[in-house]
Parts: structure tokens; C-alpha cells; sequence
């Protein structure tokens, strides 16, 4: 059980108060969900709809940046320092 869950409705970290997901809780996230990337997805869009609802007055964009991080974006990779793949040809 993490301390790092989100403080609602202003959706800082309960364990150091930065924004949520903090760095340590993403780390977290990736090792929990490191074999199901689409279960992570859909956790994370879950709370991507509530902090919405929560913070209105958030610019568009500004939550989805953040919680729509799935495995295809760098801050949820599973080697967040991999070397770069080569991009794939159509």
C-alpha cells in the first residue's frame, strides 16, 4: 500500500505533496503494471475523467497530459532511460 495516493480535489501526492502522480507514484505505477500497460491506461483514465470533474479550471489538456501517459509515453516506460527504438515503417 502506498502513501502516495492523490489528496482530491486538488490531486496533490498524500506522501510529498507534489501534483499526482508524483514521480515516486509513477515509478510505483510502472512496476505494478508493468506486464498489463492497457490495465494502466485504463487505472490512469479513470482518474484522468475525476480529476477533470475535480479541477475545472484546469487548462484543456493539462490533465490529459498527465494522466494519459500510458506505456507509449516516456514517463510510464519500464526503462524510463531506454536507448531510443527505431521508428517503425509503414
Amino acid at each position: 500500500m502506498t502513501t502516495h495516493g492523490p489528496v482530491m480535489p486538488v490531486w496533490s501526492c498524500g506522501g510529498c505533496d507534489l501534483p499526482w502522480p508524483c514521480p515516486t507514484r509513477k515509478r510505483e505505477l510502472r512496476a505494478e503494471y508493468a506486464d498489463a500497460p492497457v490495465s494502466l491506461a485504463l487505472y490512469l483514465g479513470s482518474y484522468l475523467v475525476q480529476a477533470t470533474e475535480d479541477m475545472p479550471w484546469t487548462p484543456a489538456g493539462v490533465c490529459t497530459d498527465v494522466f494519459s501517459a500510458g506505456p507509449g509515453k516516456r514517463s510510464y516506460r519500464r526503462q524510463e532511460y531506454a536507448t531510443p527504438t527505431r521508428p517503425r515503417h509503414r
